[in-house]
């Protein structure tokens, strides 16, 4: 065996004891071939790495391509310069709006990156009785895709009702049918806030994992009864942290991202998480052990994960832990990225593509730094979608009439019911508020309230139900979105019935987006015209589009630690408490529909008896 490099002298992440030690390292094809303290193989180019750390390739399993609202080959272009070699990807966004077909046209993209996938559990995220979605996935289309060795799990399973209900329902037959397709598929799970009994049973139904926001207390629970742990960046509090380490969970946690939004892809994605755990307490060598060693065991992935003889030669260069900033990334043996500066960092071994190429796949991607790919650029070569992908929105184009609340019962004011959202994270909080009624119609605008308004985009029965909101905007305007989890109907959030005119009808000329609008006009704009959820176009452009609708949302008084998915959340009918779908609010335990209005009331503020 002849090896076709060395790396020598530089600081190894030795896995199984999470510390560095000063190896040479040496490649043979797209594995490890050795791995000592000293190293001599006559006429095999040889690195010098002092000073240099040598990490595993970064291990991402629970995340959503669709949430940076980009599709394989351009998140690979932008992510492996980071150091993340893996991810599994959950594509269950375009599997609500395209089903079966959007999943394979995802799987079909080849990349350098390896792009594993989760089988989406629930689409729709409830039922066809609770909301609209473009798609289903069944027991069929489940046993297709567990047949096909990049399919490592069933994906997040957050139908609660459904699973711990006594009948034999859907989700338990799709559990069913990946435990009897072989290969010890992973159960992922989705089950914020569950505790008791109702954990219990959660778990006992085969679902042994959750990536929602955690609390100190969560952790130690679930972890105590057996449940495997992916803390996304909202979860990497001091506090959670803190359990993690005190009660040294490390070996029942990986780290994820879960949903990356455009424009926070470019500044990071699962290096991001790392530093974040770091941050919060988190010793590096135990985060680096979490995003690398326990989320490939979780997924069975054994050919990678740490730096040894046979493993995969996946690897990252940093140039210190601190900063953990990428000199270089390896994927199977070969340099697909290499810092480009005027001092030239970093001198490694090329692969396919060297710096000159580097360079040329930077301009043509209009990428301000060199960040490369062994392959051509495929930003600037959009992947071709079928032509009905781009012609997916159909509802009707929305008039002011369309934004008025009446009522059908004589009354001076009502008592509705109200989600209430947080500056942080995306759940909702059930409140009851009083409004005034005049003339038959509820006065929300000025309330201090925001109408939601959700429309239904398939053309399949028309729907459109109202909700309102407290804590979104302070001042008059209005944005839109067809990018609402997960069923992705068309969603107007605002203050003025005019605004939220112009940003529905513009968000309808695009086939998908987020466009902002003020004073009647439209302010910013993002189109996202692959099935309303995606951008067939760089990342970098679609990221400073996504920035001006991020500001247009923080003028009108949306504060949240991000605007963008608390908005898109707000129609997530599994995440806490009240959510809004095409057939109206829905309490999310539950499962149970909730009015809008709780009651009629009279001058003197008393509640008016009626039928109906």
């Amino acid at each position: 065996m002849r090896a076709d490099f060395v790396i020598k002298n530089a600081w190894v992440f030795m896995t199984y004891r999470q510390c560095f030690e000063k190896r040479d390292v040496a490649v043979a094809g797209e594995s490890f071939y050795c791995v000592s303290p000293a190293i001599s193989y006559p006429g095999v180019n040889v690195v010098d790495g002092t000073g240099k750390y040598l990490i595993p390739g970064l291990i991402d399993i629970h995340m959503h391509i669709e949430s940076s609202m980009t599709y394989p080959q351009e998140f690979s272009r932008i992510t492996l310069p980071y150091g993340v070699t893996t991810v599994v990807a959950d594509a269950h966004e375009i599997a609500n709006v395209f089903g079966l077909e959007g999943i394979r046209c995802f799987m079909e993209q080849k990349t350098p990156q390896d792009i594993f996938y989760a089988i989406p559990s629930s689409v729709p995220a409830t039922n066809e009785t609770l909301e609209t979605a473009g798609a289903s996935i069944g027991e069929a289309e489940v046993r297709r895709l567990a047949e096909d060795e990049r399919v490592l799990c069933l994906g997040e399973v957050m139908n609660f009702k459904d699973l711990t209900a006594d009948e034999d329902t859907l989700i338990k037959r799709l559990i069913r049918c990946c435990r009897e397709s072989g290969g010890n598929k992973r159960i992922e799970g989705h089950c914020p806030a569950l505790s008791g009994e109702d954990l219990c049973r959660f778990i006992y139904e085969g679902v042994d994992a959750d990536h929602t926001q955690q609390t100190p207390e969560s952790v130690v629970e679930k972890t105590d009864l057996g449940m495997f742990l992916e803390l996304q960046l909202k979860s990497l509090t001091e506090d959670v942290v803190r359990a993690v380490c005190n009660n040294e969970l490390y070996e029942n946690v990986a780290l994820v991202t879960d949903d990356t939004m455009p424009d926070r892809l470019l500044k990071g994605q699962l290096n991001r998480i790392v530093k974040a755990a770091v941050k919060a307490g988190m010793p590096v060598e135990k985060a680096i052990y979490c995003a690398t060693f326990t989320p490939a065991r979780r997924m069975h992935l054994d050919d990678r994960g740490l730096i040894g003889p046979g493993k995969l030669a996946d690897f990252v260069v940093l140039r210190d832990l601190e900063s953990f900033e990428p000199e270089a990334v390896f994927k199977s043996g070969k340099c697909v990225f290499e810092k480009m500066d005027a001092a030239g960092v970093w001198s490694g071994v090329r692969g396919e593509c060297g710096a000159a190429e580097a360079r040329g796949v930077a301009e043509a991607c209009g990428v301000a730094e060199a960040r490369d790919i062994s392959g051509n650029c495929n930003a600037a070569f959009p992947p071709l979608f079928p032509a009905h992908f781009y012609h997916s929105v159909c509802c009707k184009k929305a008039e002011p009439g369309d934004f008025t609340l009446r009522v059908d019962v004589p009354c001076t004011a009502v008592r509705v019911n109200v989600m209430k959202i947080r500056t942080f994270g995306t759940f909702t909080e059930q409140v009851v508020r009083t409004l005034p009624v005049q003339d038959g119609e509820i006065c929300w605008q000025g309330s201090g309230l925001t109408l939601a308004a959700l429309f239904e985009r398939y053309g399949k029965n028309g729907n459109i139900s109202y909700g309102l909101v407290e804590g979104a905007f302070t001042g008059r305007g209005a944005a839109a979105t067809t990018w609402s989890h997960d069923s992705h109907n068309l969603l107007v959030l605002g203050t003025s019935a005019k605004d939220m005119c112009a940003a529905q009808n513009r968000v309808l000329e695009l086939q998908g987006g987020y466009v902002a609008a003020e004073g009647g006009r439209v302010t910013a704009e993002a189109g996202l015209p692959v099935g309303g959820i995606i951008s067939d176009g760089p990342v970098e452009a679609l990221a400073k589009q996504l920035g001006r609708v991020r500001e247009a949302m923080r003028r009108l008084g949306y504060e949240n630690n991000n605007e963008i998915m608390s908005m898109s959340t707000l129609c997530l009918p599994v995440s806490p408490s009240l959510k809004l779908t095409d057939f109206g609010l829905l309490e999310v335990k539950t499962q149970r529909r909730v009015a809008l209005i709780q009651a009629f009331l009279d001058e003197n503020g008393c509640e008016i008896k009626h039928l109906g």
